[in-house]
């Protein structure tokens, strides 16, 4: 017997995740992102890594069809951008502060505990998603910061890092 929606909803609510603005251009030169919970690492030969999309999501069909996507890794100060790019019908890209990757039109958050330039590999069909698969073409690290922002409970939470005396 399949497990109920609710449960399986429930049950995947209590299990932390990264939470990262994902972005790209379109042909036209618009930019698309939103913010994903559905994030992790592949391969490290290639260097691969994977981001989950849902079939309903507005900028579902940019994602899926783009040469090159960013995936921005957001700290604990991002918490109001990834607000932002998780509610429908607002400009996601105002005020957010995110800029060009050096070279390329695609948007980056330059406060972004990491940010990885990816060209599309492949697209896989799982479910009421897409999966996403990125093979890196560069890494920019940010500052180190050491509270993430993580999905949990169904909302946005951080917690610092303890300090440890030597």
């Amino acid at each position: 017997m399949p497990v109920d929606e609710q449960l399986f909803r429930e049950a995947m609510s209590l299990v932390a995740a990264p939470i990262a603005v994902v972005t790209t251009t379109d042909g036209t030169g618009r930019r698309w992102g939103f913010t994903a919970s559905s994030l992790t690492s592949v391969s490290l030969k290639p260097p691969l890594v994977l981001v989950g999309i849902g079939h309903t999501s507005s900028c579902h069909r940019a994602l899926t069809s783009a040469p090159e996507f960013v995936i921005n890794v957001l700290g604990a100060q991002d918490g109001e951008v990834a607000r932002t790019f998780a509610t429908s019908g607002v400009d996601r890209f105002a005020d957010t502060g995110l800029v060009s990757w050096p070279g390329t039109a695609l948007p980056l958050l330059p406060s972004a505990v990491v940010a990885m330039r990816c060209e599309m590999a492949d697209v896989v069909l799982a479910g009421d998603h897409d999966l996403l698969i990125g093979k890196l073409l560069d890494v920019r690290l940010g500052d180190g910061s050491p509270d993430p922002l993580v999905w949990y409970r169904r909302g946005f939470h951080s917690r610092k890092e303890p300090e440890y005396s030597r």
